[in-house]
């Protein structure tokens, strides 16, 4: 082994061995222990991941096995890593942004008593994630996807003795199941008739599969590949929590600020988005499954963000933001931009650590407090907080010269371009959706940090949660003032990117930088004929001004500030009038309600009816008692001729003769 393939091994295991010391020596190491074991095995887990980039850039590409798990006739089973642009790109962000929130929450968790685990499954997280995207499988690609699923189920309910956080976890592991299912059966599909499961395999021989058909259902057949993608999709549409499958990421925020940064930012929901652009060589075969991504990551990106404009909850506004922006990342992979979708997940990654991270901070300040109409006037107590989260909002809203900007403008013009059926549509929605996006970004800053103070006394009085008033005696009364500098550091530093890592946009999309770890078929040009177009980051930031999306999102952003501070009695009047339509978004559409009656509501009746019929009448009933009174039944016939008298006896005996002569001479 190389001492590059040494370091490739170092990068996951890391953080591993930083978990399994935090998790199973806590008590031994104590606090400080278990988060310096931790965040010194993300440092190295980073630092290695920026050698094997620039190694990577270098033009030193590696695809090959660890070892051999297990094999099973001519299929092998193995561990192997397939470092390419690709994978380098998301260990660098995985690991930054984990480092971060690692950093972070040293003081956001102070003061918890599950310390240790808390470090120990976010470790856990980090390598989970990057066994995932170093993968060069579909097994470790598998593991990878579970393990984040499982950590996940541990993270959102970290606070097990609140009832919503359990089912919140639940909620999200069994949503992720549904996706799952599909996923699973696209790797079954790949096996079944690729006969590998190994990236480099499948995608050689997908072109030559391309026209083969199987029948799902008899007479109608199904395009091999169509079938392939749409259920390997439906797997990212679980985990990207993409529409109907969104229903368990705003209900997540019940985990610990951290963990909603760190879940929602760079890590898991980007697991879909990243293995689809790895998939590229299968979906590029398939017109009806980019058809479907388009469509699906449309509805998404629109009427996930019209929910995040009526939501008070500060975490909830942001968790509905990240469903609207993962919805944009699916458009660009349907419309075969699956550069711009990567590019768009790495600067999301930022400037959403930045506004989950920013959240958190103001939830420290306002001793745990979330809703947003017990907030207001936070700027002047909370600068750095203030300004790091106005740069995530300007990135999340895709106004110039921030990072969001430049992969949003990227997205639409992708899908403008793009030929495929359902691009209109799609186009549409993501147009549509900017407006929203600048309203609801400015809603929430202008919603907390600016305007009349409504903490203090209001607080004290109406306290949120139980933490509130478990605060009373530290001074629930006073000013909030700014977090410490572990919470601070990393917002500073990850607002500096949520600026600047769209400025790159040159060389990663134009610039080949993917190179052949993303393939697109010659039918689609949509990022050539961009290409054609694109004159450098001041050209674009110049040519904005001239198109839809920044005038929309500039529009959303006014918007807002007509709304909240120009007039900030105007919102209640609104909600008033609008009743109807603000109570479809404030129910999310019916989809939690629906679910909860049909699915589960479904299977309890489904157990109930099980119950009644299959154990109480047919086993208990029919077998257990109906045994038992069969039995009682003989016995009491047995017990007529059992009486005692003689009499009966003799009778009986006569009786006996009787019929057994007669059936002898019956006989003669």
């Amino acid at each position: 082994m190389t001492s590059m393939q040494q370091l490739y091994l170092l990068v996951p295991m890391a953080p591993l061995a930083g978990a399994l010391v935090a998790g199973l020596a806590g008590r031994v190491v104590g606090r400080a222990g278990a988060h310096w074991v931790t965040i010194i095995g993300v440092t190295i887990s980073f630092l290695a991941s920026v050698v094997v980039f620039l190694d990577v850039m270098n033009g030193n590409v590696f695809n090959g096995s660890v070892y051999t798990w297990l094999t099973s006739g001519a299929t092998r089973f193995e561990i192997g890593f397939l470092i390419d642009r690709l994978s380098v790109l998301m260990m660098v962000v995985v690991t930054f942004v984990s480092l971060m929130v690692h950093i972070y929450t040293i003081g956001y968790m102070a003061d918890d008593p599950g310390y240790q685990r808390f470090f120990s499954y976010i470790s856990l997280f980090t390598f989970s994630m990057l066994m995932l995207v170093m993968s060069n499988n579909f097994v470790q690609l598998f593991f990878g996807w579970e393990a984040v699923g499982v950590v996940s189920y541990l993270l959102i309910g970290f606070w097990y003795t609140r009832p919503t956080a359990i089912y919140a976890n639940l909620k999200a592991f069994l949503v992720n199941r549904v996706g799952d299912f599909g996923f699973l059966l696209g790797i079954g599909l790949v096996l079944a008739h690729f006969g590998t499961l190994d990236y480099a395999s499948v995608f050689s021989h997908a072109p030559g599969m391309a026209q083969t058909t199987i029948e799902i259902f008899p007479g109608s057949p199904w395009l091999l590949i169509s079938v392939i993608c749409i259920c390997l999709f439906i797997g990212a549409m679980g985990k990207s929590a993409q529409f109907p499958l969104h229903v368990w990421l705003p209900d997540s925020m019940e985990g610990p600020t951290p963990i909603s940064a760190l879940i929602h930012a760079a890590t898991m929901v980007t697991a879909g988005i990243f293995m689809v652009s790895r998939m590229s060589p299968l979906f590029e075969l398939s017109e009806a499954a980019l058809s479907f991504v388009l469509v699906i990551g449309g509805i998404t990106a629109f009427f996930m963000a019209l929910i995040a404009v009526v939501q008070y909850d500060i975490k909830r506004v942001i968790a509905y933001s990240t469903l609207s922006q993962l919805g944009y990342m699916t458009v660009a992979l349907g419309a075969s931009a699956y550069s711009v979708g990567m590019f768009h997940l790495m600067t999301h990654a930022f400037f959403k650590a930045v506004l989950f991270l920013g959240a958190g901070s103001v939830i420290i300040a306002l001793h745990h407090e979330q809703d947003m109409r017990k907030m207001g006037g936070l700027r002047k107590y909370m600068p750095i907080t203030y300004f790091t989260m106005l740069i995530g909002a300007l990135a999340n809203a895709g106004l110039p010269p921030f990072a969001g900007f430049f992969s949003k403008d990227s997205i639409i013009e992708a899908v403008h371009l793009s030929h495929t059926p359902g691009a209109g549509f799609a186009h549409l929605m993501v147009l549509m959706g900017v407006f929203v996006g600048g309203l609801y970004s400015f809603r929430l800053i202008f919603y907390a940090f600016h305007g009349k103070e409504r903490f203090g006394a209001h607080a004290r009085d109406h306290g949120h949660d139980s933490h509130a008033a478990a605060h009373d005696e530290h001074g629930h009364s006073h000013a909030p003032h700014e977090t410490p500098a572990v919470v601070t550091v990393p917002l500073i530093l990850l607002a500096i990117p949520s600026i600047a890592a769209g400025w790159f946009i040159g060389t990663i999309l134009y610039g080949g930088y993917f190179g052949s770890a993303i393939y697109i078929s010659p039918a689609h040009e949509g990022l050539a004929e961009m290409a054609k177009e694109f004159h450098g980051v001041i050209g674009m930031m110049l040519h904005a001004v001239t198109t839809l999306p920044f005038w929309f999102a500039l529009s959303g952003a006014v918007t807002a500030w007509y709304l909240y501070i120009v007039n900030p009695e105007l919102p209640g009047v609104l909600r008033q009038k609008f009743s109807f339509v603000v109570n479809i978004l404030m129910e999310k559409y019916g989809f939690d309600r629906f679910n909860d009656w049909f699915f589960a509501g479904g299977v309890r009746a489904i157990g109930g009816g099980l119950w009644k019929f299959g154990d109480v009448t047919i086993i208990d009933g029919f077998m257990v008692n109906g045994s038992a009174r069969l039995v009682g039944w003989i016995s009491g016939l047995v017990r007529l001729a059992q009486s005692g008298y003689i009499y009966h006896y003799a009778f009986t005996m006569i009786i006996g003769v009787f019929v057994l002569l007669t059936l002898w001479f019956g006989q003669v």
